[in-house]
Parts: C-alpha cells; structure tokens; sequence
C-alpha cells in the first residue's frame, strides 16, 4: 500500500491527520493513501520563490533545456512502471495510459529541443528591433524574461502525467519553478514521476503537494502564476480569490468544453472522409473513458445523412470491449472514481429527457457487458449515444458529460446553422470539420474559429495520415474561449508567455545589441 510523499522545502514529506484514500476503479481497492495536512505550504512557495527561482534563472534557455530532456528520458526509462500504476489507479487501458505517460515524456522533449535551439542566452526576443525616433540609433525592442515568482500546476484527474508535462515544459523553460498540485484521486502516477524526475533539476526548481490543499493558490502573489485544469466552478473561485485579484496573479485556465465535430453535406457514406470522421468519433468517444476535454460531446450531421451515420456508429461502438484494463482484448475501462461514475450517469439521464437514446451504455439493468470484471464492482459505463434536431429544446449545449457520451445533433446543413450551434456551447478548446468542399472549409473556418482554441479540418487528402482532434500537439495552442477557460497553453514559443514578462526596451540601438547578447 502506497502512502504518497510530498516534496515541500526541499524535502520528501508524509502529510499527517487523516488520509484520503485513492482506489482502483476498476475493482474499488484501495491502492493509496495521502494527505497535504501538517505540511508547511508557506515554505514550500517560499523555497521555490527564493531558491528554486534563482537557481533556474541564472541557466541559459539551453541549461534548461538539458534539464527537460533528463525528465523526459527518466519517463521513458520508468514507462512501463509508470503505465501500470495508470492502469491500477486511472482505469486506463494501457493504450490509454500511453497517451498520457507518452504525452508527458513527449511535451518535455519538445521544450528540451526548443531550449536547445534557443542556445547560450537568458533573453527571449521577440520580433525584430523597431526605429522609435528621427535616428535610427533610437530603437526599440520586446524581450521575454522570466517572472521572479513561483507557477502553481493544478492538474485535473484525467491526465496525472501529461497535465504535468504540458504546463511545466512551459515554465521551466521560461524560467519559473513549479509546484505540481495533482488531482487527489488519480494521484499515485504524478507523485511516482515526481519521485523521478524532482532531482534533475536545482532543488526548489520542481515541487509537489500531494492531497488536498485549498489554502496553497491564496499563498501567491505578486510574480506569480496558476496554470489550472479543471472544472469551471473551480476555475471561478480562483478568478475571485482576493490576493489574486489584487497582485494581478497570472491564471491561465482550461476548463470545460462541449467540442463539436462538423459532417459536411457534400459528403458521401463510404468515402474516405466518411471513414475519418466514423474514426475520429469512435475514438474520441471512447479514449480515456471519455474522459478527455477534448472529447467529442456534440455531432453535428445534415438531416439527411442522419440516419446512415447512427446505424455506422453504433455498429463500430458495439465492437468496443469494456471491462478490465489489465484483461486482454478490453479496449475501455472504468471511469476514474465514483464521483464521476455518478455524475456520468447522472448527465446522460438529464441528457436523456430531451434526447433519444440510439445507444445505452448505463449498467442499470444488467445491459452493460463487461469483460474480466466482476459485476457489481468499479465504475463501468459504456458507450452511450444520443440524438436529437437542432431546434429541439435540449441541455446539449449546455451540459457536458465527461465520460464515453455524445449527442448527435441533426441540421440542415448550412455553415449558418452550423455556427450558430458551435456559438451556442460558449467556447470550446477544439472543434473539427470534415469535408473535401474548400468552399465549405473556408465558411466553417469563419464561423467557427471565434468560438475555438483549435480546429481541425478532416480531408480525404490527410485521412490516412490526420491526428484525432482530441491529439494535443505542443506545437499548436492548446485552450480556448468561454467557458474553455480563455486559456493558452503550448503552441512552441507561445506557452512561454504565461510564464514571462514581455518588455519594452527603448535605447541606442548599439546597447541593445549589447544587453540581448550578455
């Protein structure tokens, strides 16, 4: 049994007082305990802020580098380890659980190689140098350098390992320790990576609180960063924390997303575009359980392609073996923990009262099959499938299910109709269109583009070779509008903004020159 460490000031610590339990959600075990009580969160900002700050500062862009590519080499070498603790933990199958250990592993070997082409200097440019005056000797520059505070990761459930990678890739390299706080109940695979990735770095560098710890975002201030995954209801009690507000903390959010997936009219059943998008669906809607924000919740189809497509998918649906992730054959496990089961259930009845069920995966009355697991046991939902028109009253745009569900939503087919309902999900992180009418493409792309963080355009002429939507690339931005957040995260060079400061410098242009190259 498991009892998960924090590393705080510098040290690996046991929280005290009363632990909360992680289980197996595929059998209800208990795997682990935790606890952040009668740890000195205090310190721990403070260490990070006054050694683990300057320490990171005081290495070039490509130090930093080298200490991203240590990380990501350490994941590899623990991956198998690190996967079967997702797979005991999350639910994951191992597929799954690749995504996100290989995710985390990937995300820092991107940054490794940026820093590494960033070389010898502490100073980011930005853009080229511009006269500000009569003489060309008056110029300005902008120059990117890092915050002199901490960045606070608050990680969802979803992802333990690549939440982590993602956000603190960023950071590092921008020049900002980190303070990893995990999801509680999907904890064991950050804290193990955590266990061996920490001492790559100088020690505050890298920090990590395991189990709750509500007071830890009202310790920042002034300098500051939170990257925070979650919920919404979470995201605004952030946003109306008081020192945050008043020390114009840095937040970046990333929170809830109704993504949309766009069939266009021109296409017929049977092409290859068809075919992608049947992919896509079936995968977006069954990796990770579902569980993804970035999984497909709402398809968008014209009316009279409707009935073809739910006949398509539900037949590639019922192929999709559900039980236990360590059980051969079983292509989705369990939800993460039994407050998402409920809450899975819970979303597709109130779905339910305004929509047609096309496919049930709810285990009431012993419909669900599930194999290698016992019945009765874990947090099992299968794949559920609903359908209702676009001008039917409904809580698809409203209400998003984090588990394997979506709601097919018939229209007539216009990108008119099709914006107006991608509009109607207040903001999403990735949108997808499939169609091979450039025409079509280019309306949907206006339509779209101001209510997404990301779109993604499925053509016969990519659809050997096209990564799923739900394929988060450290290359392109990651976040999006509305009630996604408003966030940005990744996207190369442009993750490093959240972490630095962005400033003007106006002087001889011979002195400039001189500062970028010190």
């Amino acid at each position: 049994m498991r009892n998960l460490q924090s590393l705080v000031a510098g040290s690996w610590q046991v929280g005290t007082g009363e632990p909360q339990t992680l289980v197996n959600p595929t059998t209800e075990e208990v795997v682990a305990y935790t606890s952040a009580e009668g740890l000195d969160l205090e310190a721990t900002v403070s260490f990070a802020r006054n050694e683990g700050g300057p320490a990171l500062r005081a290495l070039t862009l490509a130090e930093r580098g080298a200490i991203l590519e240590q990380m990501a080499k350490r994941i590899h070498e623990h991956r198998n380890e690190l996967l079967e603790l997702a797979m005991i933990n999350g639910g994951n199958t191992r597929s799954d659980a690749k995504f996100d250990v290989d995710g985390a592993a990937g995300a820092l070997a991107h940054y490794a190689t940026i820093g590494k082409e960033l070389g010898d200097t502490r100073v980011i440019v930005d853009g080229d140098g511009e006269q500000v005056g009569q003489s060309p000797r008056l110029s300005g520059r902008h120059v990117y350098l890092p915050r002199k505070g901490v960045a606070l990761l608050i990680n969802a459930f979803n992802f333990p390992a690549w939440g982590f990678g993602e956000k603190a890739a960023c950071a590092l390299l921008a020049g900002m320790p980190v303070i990893c706080k995990p999801a509680t109940s999907t904890a064991v695979v950050a804290a193990r990576m955590l266990e061996l990735i920490a001492d790559a770095a100088p020690p505050g560098v890298v920090s990590l609180v395991s189990g709750s710890a509500h007071d830890l975002p009202k310790l920042l201030g002034y300098g500051d960063a939170i990257a925070f995954t979650g919920s919404s209801g979470t995201a605004q009690r952030l946003r109306a924390l008081p020192n945050v507000m008043s020390a114009a903390v840095r937040l970046n959010i990333e929170a809830d997303s109704l993504n949309a997936a766009v069939l266009g009219p021109d296409l017929e059943p049977g092409s290859d575009t068809w075919e992608l998008f049947l992919r896509d669906l079936r995968r977006e809607m069954t990796q990770k359980t579902g569980q993804k924000c970035t999984a497909t919740r709402r398809i968008f189809v014209p009316e009279d392609r409707a009935e073809v497509l739910i006949e398509a998918l539900v037949d590639r649906l019922g192929t999709v073996i559900v039980g236990d992730p360590f059980t051969e054959g079983v292509r989705m496990g369990p939800v993460a923990s039994a407050q998402q089961h409920r809450d899975v259930l819970d979303g597709i009845g109130q779905l339910a009262e305004n929509c047609d069920v096309v496919l049930d995966g709810r285990p009431a009355g012993g419909k669900l099959e599930l194999k290698g697991a016992e019945v009765g046991k874990g947090y099992f939902v299968g794949p559920t499938l609903l359908q209702v028109a676009h001008d039917a009253p409904s809580k698809v745009h409203d209400l998003e299910v984090f588990g394997p569900v979506a709601t097919i939503v018939t229209t007539p087919g216009t990108p008119e109709v099709y914006g107006q309902l991608l509009a109607r999900g207040g903001g999403g992180l990735v949108g997808s269109v499939y169609s091979d009418d450039r025409k079509f493409a280019a309306a949907m792309l206006m339509e779209a583009a101001p209510h997404h963080g990301r779109l993604v355009f499925g053509s016969k002429k990519v659809a050997e070779k096209a990564f799923s939507p739900g394929m988060v690339l450290p290359q392109l931005l990651h976040g999006g509008p509305g009630r996604a957040g408003g966030g940005e995260e990744l996207g190369g060079m442009r993750g490093l903004a959240i972490y630095a400061q962005r400033t003007a410098i106006q002087a001889d242009r011979a002195l400039i020159d001189a500062m970028l190259k010190a």
